[in-house]
């Protein structure tokens, strides 16, 4: 039974919440605060956190940037009443998955929920084409990437857009079809989170070598693999 985690402060959100996923056949523990959040993953494996931003101790970005420092990947899907882009932005660029605004719907956020924990089980993908040879190596079933004999430190859904445009070297995909390919959604995420990511692969790229241009924008349409 796959174990999902609510950290929020809010009963009333949470009761709703635990009663739907509980429906759906999830084992699903609450806390509610930042603190408590960070000891519990730290001694017992969960499969999906769901974190609001506000908490009373630290808030949810301070959760989430002490859980990435510790190298926990464990998917993190964000609950905000924050509306601001650059709160979107905060959270994706420390490490979440995806985000829903307060007030949001219930159905939506189960539909998200179950889509991070769909992704999180896909390890491997059979009969995938194969990365040609370029400095950049891709170990499709241990997840491992590595730039000029340098192994980079990316994160789940990093590893997978990364992996998913070296397959395909030279063609050009928009941030919709990107989010289809890899995040497996349609109509959840906006295109942000496409540049977000790509941004990250580019900064981790540049740490080998300054003048890596793998990843190439084709302005007005998206993102392309360069061409060996």
């Amino acid at each position: 039974m796959q174990r999902l985690l609510i950290v929020d402060d809010e009963p009333a959100i949470v009761t709703v919440i635990r009663e739907r996923l509980e429906r759906e056949g999830l084992h699903v523990q609450t806390v509610g605060s930042g603190e408590a959040a960070l000891h519990l993953l730290n001694q017992q494996p969960i499969d999906l956190v769901l974190l609001d931003v506000g908490l009373p101790d630290i808030d949810g970005f301070e959760v989430l940037r002490r859980l990435r420092a510790h190298d926990l990947d464990t998917p993190v899907l964000l609950l905000t009443a924050r509306g601001d882009e650059i709160d979107r932005v905060v959270g994706l660029e420390l490490g979440a998955d995806d985000y829903v605004v307060k007030p949001f719907s219930v159905r939506e956020l189960v539909a998200r929920a179950r889509a991070l924990l769909r992704r999180a089980t896909l390890r491997t993908r059979p009969a995938e084409p194969s990365v040609p040879p370029s400095p950049l190596q891709i170990d499709q079933p241990r997840r491992r990437a590595t730039f000029q004999n340098h192994m980079l430190d990316l994160r789940p859904r990093e590893f997978d857009l990364l992996a998913f445009l070296a397959r395909h070297p030279g063609q050009v995909f928009s941030r919709d079809t990107l989010l289809r390919q890899v995040w497996g959604q349609d109509g959840f995420l906006d295109e942000r989170t496409v540049d977000v990511h790509v941004r990250r692969l580019r900064a981790k790229l540049a740490e080998v070598d300054p003048e890596a241009d793998l990843i190439q924008t084709e302005w007005g349409i998206g993102y392309r693999f360069a061409e060996a």
